[in-house]
């Protein structure tokens, strides 16, 4: 009796291990912070059918915006530490909310990264038939009429949101901040012609400003975009201040197994090798990550830096 119960003691103690080495055995749910359209989501679809097809199984996507991600991240917080739950976040999920919102139900120790999924250009783009044919333009403009213009973004504490922070602060202009439930709605509303303009990264503006739906008025890398060479840099349109970078990075909740994490990381280096995906990633002005910041070691130190340089940003966002 005693040898029986010991045996089936033993066989329960392997069943994790086993589970993991079988892993993933279902379909992944990969929540997405905000609403569809946004750059966050196209890069989390274009990056998870490519890891789902290295996993031999279906990555399903759930946008859940609000609270500027933060409704999102509190349920990958919770969720079960099995794999079966990963959350795509970016400067302002990750980063920058902890500034922003004293009641958040998670903390940066919450989460386990699987590794850096993209970097992305921010820009600033205008309705159509907006009266400034470029950014001196618009300065004038918007100096002219404080407080009058509106600028969307994907929602306090959103990577669009810091977009928006950071050109404000460089200019020095008063306009007011439209807060959305993602990027794509706010997008729809610049297109119909409800707000002056969008704070967003190129990745989900370039099909937007490639069939003149809207006017691309700056970008804030240091080179012009390939996909979009007509855009000046803030530098040349006379506001090198306004430089930013965004990114996407890939989490698990707290407690998730190495080797789970593991193999995530895995099909996510070879989903970032696919040539498909190079040119995609090359048509939205998203940038691969070198390899090492592909590593959740990378994203491990990079995210306290990221929490720091917002502390700075939004100092008096409260």
């Amino acid at each position: 009796m005693k040898r029986a119960a010991l045996a089936i003691l033993a066989a329960i103690a392997i069943l994790p291990a086993q589970a993991q080495d079988k892993y993933p055995s279902k379909p992944i749910n990969m929540l997405v912070p905000f609403a569809a359209g946004g750059s966050s989501d196209v890069i989390a679809r274009l990056v998870g059918e490519e890891m789902a097809q290295v996993l031999g199984q279906r990555i399903v996507m759930e946008n859940m915006g609000g609270a500027g991600g933060a409704t999102a991240l509190t349920r990958a917080a919770r969720a079960e530490p099995d794999g079966y739950t990963i959350v795509i976040g970016n400067s302002g999920t990750n980063a920058a909310s902890y500034t922003i919102y004293n009641d958040l139900k998670y903390t940066p120790a919450d989460f386990v990264p699987v590794g850096l999924v993209a970097k992305t250009s921010p820009m600033i783009a205008l309705k159509l038939d907006f009266p400034a044919k470029d950014l001196k333009e618009f300065l004038a403009y918007a100096k002219a009429n404080p407080g009058k213009l509106s600028l969307g973004h994907a929602g306090v504490g959103s990577s669009n949101y810091l977009i928006c922070r950071n050109f404000l602060k460089a200019s020095g202009l008063d306009v007011a901040l439209v807060s959305y439930r993602g990027a794509g709605p706010a997008l729809n509303d610049l297109m119909g012609g409800q707000i002056d303009g969008v704070c967003d990264a190129a990745t989900s503006l370039s099909g937007a400003v490639q069939g003149n739906k809207v006017k691309a008025l700056v970008v804030a890398t240091p080179q012009r975009l390939p996909s979009l060479p007509d855009v000046p840099t803030s530098v040349e349109a006379g506001l090198p201040a306004f430089q930013a970078q965004g990114w996407n990075a890939i989490f698990a909740p707290k407690g998730t197994p190495q080797p789970v994490i593991d193999k995530l990381n895995q099909a996510l280096r070879t989903a970032l090798s696919s040539e498909k995906l190079h040119a995609r990633f090359k048509e939205l002005s998203s940038v691969l990550p070198e390899k090492d910041e592909m590593s959740p070691e990378f994203v491990a130190k990079m995210v306290p830096a990221e929490i720091e340089k917002y502390k700075v940003l939004l100092s008096d966002a409260k």
